[in-house]
């Protein structure tokens, strides 16, 4: 097979389960073994000097493929210690936790996509792989063909204990306190879609929050609730109904592995994508104004005035998590105060946090701003009570049919630059960072309208994100954006025809 194809952006995936497979024991077993030659060569260690730690999450084919992968490990030498049921997060921790100390870490997850898919993702004592390596890690393991190690006795250790404690320290951090009880008063519903975070109602229970009302915290690989993402409208509407039918303060959604997040307040409103960026942006801004907040490329107007307006700086960049926090990392090392790089999906990444990519401990930092404004009398949420949102949203994929989709949609981007520039009308954004951003006057109203256009990095796909202030003007903004393309070949405007009806 074509390990290649396994690559998804700095992870590994494919389907785990069926008979049309290609994420088997046979290929995790290569990429144990891969991973600790590789490991091998980044540290300077010999192979026997390295212990390698691994979890997973919820999925039907977790453990078989987290035991072939100790099982590489193993054959290279090196060392390979379970953590069981983990998240993402916590599998990073536990390579720069005293006591703990791994020299790298596999999680095997697929995050939020069905499940017959899983995947697995690769860290080092400096984070998460690049890009690069995971290719490096793929073409090595196609060269090897192992045979299983019934043998093989894997060592176990639990660090969750040691995750909790750490997201403790920041909730008695943010409240000033050393009290047994800091969240005593506070309700809230956990929703953990079955995956691996269940365990985060006990943890805010045993500090004194009440969680009646939390649902489908027990751990089941099938998801037969609803699908463990944070952005998904079917998951976002049961917790919504959850925190209403128990009256709680707020409620907290995360996706199987526990690396992205999003809360619902206690209107059952979900509180995800810009509102999200827009809540977590006040938490860190009131504590010291004129940060730069790093995010994707497709958020709101809105927004940026929202940040601005707390006193920040709002940095658009590429779409794709390690691209918002590369550049977080890049800004911080120029001398630029960035404090928090956060996409719409809910992967936000704290400096305080190692720039780390965690869904619980976002939610961690909000509980504890939760708290401190409940004792006060106010709610969280009062902090986005003035965020612009605009009047309409779309987002549209436009297919691309041409064999080299790159020089199509490059062209396609160029054209809607060309048609923009020579329209008074219309003005270019100048912090695009990547593909287009238009911005339109509508109803006389200065930049109350924007399509942004972009083209995908592995796929042949043109996403379109359109934002209106006025009630039809997306209908508008797609009309103007077909216009400029007319006469093109190789693209499928059914989309924006559907849209425009």
């Amino acid at each position: 097979m074509d390990f290649l194809k396994l690559k998804s952006g700095s992870d590994v995936r494919g389907v785990a389960i069926g008979d049309n497979a290609s994420l088997t024991s046979d290929v995790a077993r290569s990429l144990g073994l891969a991973f600790a030659k590789w490991l091998s060569g980044k540290t300077g260690k010999p192979e026997s000097g390295l212990s390698i730690s691994l979890g997973r999450d919820s999925r039907l084919s977790g453990e078989s493929l987290l035991r072939a992968a100790a099982e590489g490990i193993f054959i290279g030498g090196a060392k390979p210690v379970s953590l069981g049921m983990c998240t993402t997060p916590a599998m990073f921790m536990s390579t720069i936790t005293e006591g703990f100390d791994f020299d790298g870490a596999i999680m095997i997850t697929a995050s939020h996509h069905p499940f017959d898919r899983n995947g697995l993702k690769f860290f080092t004592k400096d984070g998460g792989v690049e890009n690069e390596d995971i290719e490096t890690l793929l073409k090595m393991a196609s060269e090897y063909s192992l045979a299983a190690q019934p043998d093989m006795v894997l060592s176990q250790s639990a660090f969750l204990p040691v995750y909790c404690a750490h997201l403790k320290t920041r909730i008695l951090k943010g409240l000033d306190t050393d009290v047994a009880k800091p969240l005593l008063g506070l309700h809230v519903v956990v929703d953990a879609g079955n995956g691996a975070g269940g365990f985060y109602a006990d943890f805010l229970e045993e500090l004194g929050a009440w969680v009646e009302g939390s649902q489908f915290l027990e751990p089941d690989g099938r998801f037969p609730n609803h699908i463990p993402n944070p952005e998904n409208p079917d998951a976002m509407e049961s917790i919504s109904k959850a925190v209403i039918a128990a009256g709680a303060d707020l409620g907290v959604i995360f996706d199987a592995d526990c690396d992205r997040a999003a809360i619902v307040d206690e209107k059952g409103r979900p509180i995800n994508r810009n509102r999200l960026i827009a809540l977590i942006s006040a938490v860190l801004l009131d504590a010291k104004s004129g940060g730069t907040i790093v995010t994707d490329s497709v958020t709101s107007s809105g927004l940026t005035e929202f940040i601005n307006a707390w006193g920040g700086v709002h940095f658009r960049y590429k779409r794709g998590y390690r691209n918002v926090i590369d550049e977080a990392v890049r800004l911080n090392a120029d001398g630029i105060d960035c404090p928090l790089a956060i996409e719409t999906s809910g992967h936000a990444a704290l400096r305080e946090n190692y720039f780390l990519d965690d869904g619980m401990y976002l939610v961690t930092v909000l509980l504890s701003e939760a708290m401190k404004r409940k004792q006060a009398g106010q709610s969280l949420c009062d902090l986005i009570f003035d965020l612009r949102e605009p009047v309409e949203a779309l987002e549209l994929r436009l297919n691309i049919l041409t064999e080299d989709f790159k020089k199509t949609g490059h062209e396609a981007i160029n054209r809607v630059l060309d048609a923009a520039s020579h329209d008074p009308a219309l003005d270019i954004a100048t912090d695009s960072r990547e593909g287009v951003r238009i911005y339109f006057d509508l109803d006389g109203k200065h930049q109350s309208g924007w399509y942004m256009m972009r083209l995908s990095v592995h796929d042949p796909v043109l996403p379109i994100n359109v934002e209106s202030d006025v009630a039809g003007g997306c209908k508008l903004m797609l009309a103007s954006l077909k216009n400029a393309l007319e006469g093109m070949s190789g693209i499928d405007f059914t989309p924006i025809d559907k849209a425009c009806k």
